[in-house]
């Protein structure tokens, strides 16, 4: 070992040890976000309008000035104090102390001591939710500024789609006349997703040119981004099922397990760039697409040899990618020569080869499990007969991640129909392409009239306001009263008394008999289970509907989060992600509105409208392929039999297996004798 490098080493130290002592008085010193926060959060409790504002917006800025400056600081600091080729143990840690106190010295000039700007985990994740924005929204509406108000919500919507509150709000925005569309913008917005997205809207329009903009835009601020990131990985480290403190490690020991945690921060980087805010799903393909998009907008304006460079970026990720190694051929026969790929994206990769190589061995090191993700999950292949370049059909599906960080490709069921109805007096009205879309039916007469009006009898004295959105009594809109009631509950009333029994085992048939439909129509080969099961009423509120512009139930799907900004539903909590079918029974058509409606994925454009009738049933797949909602309903009172399917049994319905027995031992007490523990459960 080279025994001149210890006085250096010893004067790292030395400048370590006295950087945490240097005197405050000079440095700057920025007031920590967590404290700002709580005063928002106080003033909002005590009616400050003014001082939330005040307050929230100085938070705000607080917590991005702090995170620019700590990525700022840890970037100029690695460029100052470089690993060289004289290497040894003295020289990498006289390195490492260096950095260290050169980014402590750096951040604290600017932000004052770094020990201030410690937040609590809550805290930090109340801004990663952006809940400040939800603060904001509320007080500047009371301080009638209309413009800020909506670009508050909208920002905050954006990561809390599921919020149902703040979608009620924002449609009430979009209907004032001194609030402009422009007002709707996203304060919290990542460059390169902002880019990608207007990007991929101007591409869909046909303009090609304005798109190769914003894509190349888009590229330039991923990359940025990605340094941004993995600098901010540049500290202290959690340890998972370890107390850093307290190992009775080496140093060395000590720091490998470190240096594996940063790497598998850094690694994460790819993920958090291509998940949208307040989401876990990733958007699969994401860095790849850019390259698909370009090449096929390139072709179109005959730019054949960038777009020659971009395919050959874009299988850099995705080697035996058919359809773009069918694009490379042609556009290498029509310019008679070959190209390169971008050495950006090159180097991109070969950095993120060797993390993983790394972040193996630091895992074996550790003792812990790691598993690659499959980050550039592929688009599959296209038919590309007549050679001419093919490109994206800007389809992104979500990637679950499981709580190993594993990402994988959900493979849906099979889609088809058409199977038998069952029984003879049901009528096939409308099958997936009258209804302008995949996996729906609408069918007629499931039940009689007789029927209908006993259920509608028995929905009058078992519902109750608000069962299943725990007790919320207009849970959807503020002109609307909701009341439902279970199978189980129905039951217990009918052995009670409070019911005819016939009737409440009316309720259980009729569903039985909707659950059989549709697993025989949409030809299923598993058998499908409830998953919940509600007999609804929704009622308008007389005086509240004049100038009405909501929905009923706003729009949405089963089984995942509906982002239709992003085009994309997140299959992810808290949404029912096991549902797979649904369907609704409707009682009677004697009311104004209350049409069933299907929408695009943008939750605008309607694409099919049911009105509801006595013995009409609508079915369909529970995905983000079927977003759809309920109409306002004006005048009189819209019941119907909800009900959700899953093909998992381990997500059947507790209270359905509970009614199951009930009606297998009616004539016997001791099923009751156990009591019921009903728990209803939230729809989506």
């Amino acid at each position: 070992m080279d025994g001149n490098i210890w006085p250096t080493a010893v004067l790292s130290v030395v400048l370590l040890l006295t950087a945490d002592l240097l005197p405050y008085s000079a440095a700057a010193f920025q007031e920590p976000y967590d404290l700002l926060y709580n005063n928002a959060v106080q003033a909002f409790y005590s009616g400050d309008d003014t001082n939330v504002v005040r307050y929230m917006e100085a938070a705000l800025r607080s917590h991005a000035e702090l995170r620019h400056t700590r990525v700022r600081c840890r970037l100029r600091c690695q460029d100052q104090h470089q690993f060289d080729e004289t290497f040894s143990d003295l020289r990498f840690f006289d390195v490492v102390l260096r950095r260290a106190a050169c980014m402590n010295q750096c951040i604290e000039e600017k932000v004052g001591s770094q020990s201030v700007h410690k937040v609590s985990e809550d805290v930090a994740q109340d801004f990663k939710r952006r809940i400040p924005y939800n603060y904001l929204q509320m007080a500047y509406q009371k301080l009638k500024l209309p413009e800020k108000a909506a670009a508050a919500a909208h920002t905050f919507f954006l990561a809390n789609p599921e919020h149902v509150e703040m979608g009620q709000n924002l449609e009430q925005y979009k209907n004032q006349q001194d609030v402009d569309e422009n007002y709707f913008v996203d304060q919290e917005a990542r460059p390169h997703q902002r880019s990608f997205a207007e990007a991929v809207r101007l591409y869909d329009t046909g303009d090609y040119l304005g798109a190769i903009t914003l894509f190349e835009e888009a590229l330039v601020e991923y990359y940025k981004a990605d340094v941004d990131c993995r600098a901010l990985c540049q500290g202290p480290q959690k340890f998972e099922d370890q107390d850093h403190l307290r190992y009775r490690y080496s140093l060395h020991e000590v720091i490998s397990d470190h240096f594996t945690q940063v790497l598998h921060c850094e690694h994460e980087c790819v993920r958090d760039l291509a998940t949208r805010p307040g989401r876990l799903s990733t958007m699969e393909n994401y860095l790849p697409l850019h390259y698909d998009y370009l090449q096929f907008a390139y072709f179109q304006l005959d730019m054949l040899e960038e777009a020659l460079e971009c395919a050959l970026t874009y299988l850099l990720f995705h080697e035996a990618e058919e359809f773009m190694m069918d694009n490379v051929d042609y556009y290498r026969e029509m310019l008679g020569y070959n190209g390169k790929p971008r050495e950006k994206a090159a180097w991109y990769l070969r950095r993120h080869k060797q993390e993983l190589e790394l972040l193996l061995i630091g895992s074996e090191t550790m003792g812990v499990e790691f598993t690659e993700g499959n980050y550039w999950s592929s688009t599959g292949g296209r038919n590309n007969t007549n050679r001419i370049p093919s490109s994206t059909d800007g389809w992104m599906e979500y990637v679950p991640i499981s709580d190993k960080r594993d990402v994988s490709v959900v493979v849906p069921h099979k889609v088809s129909e058409g199977g038998s109805l069952l029984y003879d007096r049901v009528q096939l009205v409308q099958n997936s392409a009258a209804l302008n879309g995949t996996q729906r039916v609408l069918l007629d007469q499931v039940i009689s009239e007789d029927e209908c009006t006993e259920l509608r009898h028995l929905a009058h004295v078992v519902t109750m306001g608000g069962d299943g959105y725990r007790g919320r009594m207009s849970p959807h809109t503020p002109n609307e009263k909701f009341e439902g009631a279970t199978v189980l509950k129905t039951l217990q009333y009918g052995y009670e008394g409070r019911v005819p029994m016939r009737s409440a085992q009316l309720f259980y048939q009729v569903s039985e008999r909707a659950r059989r439909i549709v697993e025989s129509y949409f030809l299923l080969n598993s058998t499908l289970h409830f998953s919940y099961t509600h007999l609804v009423c929704r009622t308008a509120i007389t005086g509240q509907q004049d100038h009405r512009n909501d929905l009923s139930h706003p729009i949405h799907a089963d089984n995942c989060l509906l982002d239709p900004d992003a085009n994309v539903c997140w299959k992810e909590p808290p949404a029912y992600t096991y549902r797979d079918y649904s369907a609704l029974l409707y009682l009677n058509g004697n009311f104004e509105g209350g049409e069933f409606i299907f929408t695009e994925m943008d939750a605008k454009t309607v694409t099919a409208s049911v009105k509801p009738k006595c013995g009409r049933m609508v079915g369909f797949s529970s995905g983000g392929e079927n977003p759809h909602g309920v109409k306002a309903i004006t005048s009189g009172q819209r019941c119907a039999v909800a009900m959700w399917f899953t093909l998992d049994p381990l997500y059947r319905e507790l209270e359905r297996l509970q009614a199951d027995e009930v009606i297998q031992a009616l004539d016997t007490q001791s099923v009751w004798g156990q009591g019921l523990n009903i728990n209803p459960k939230d729809e989506l």
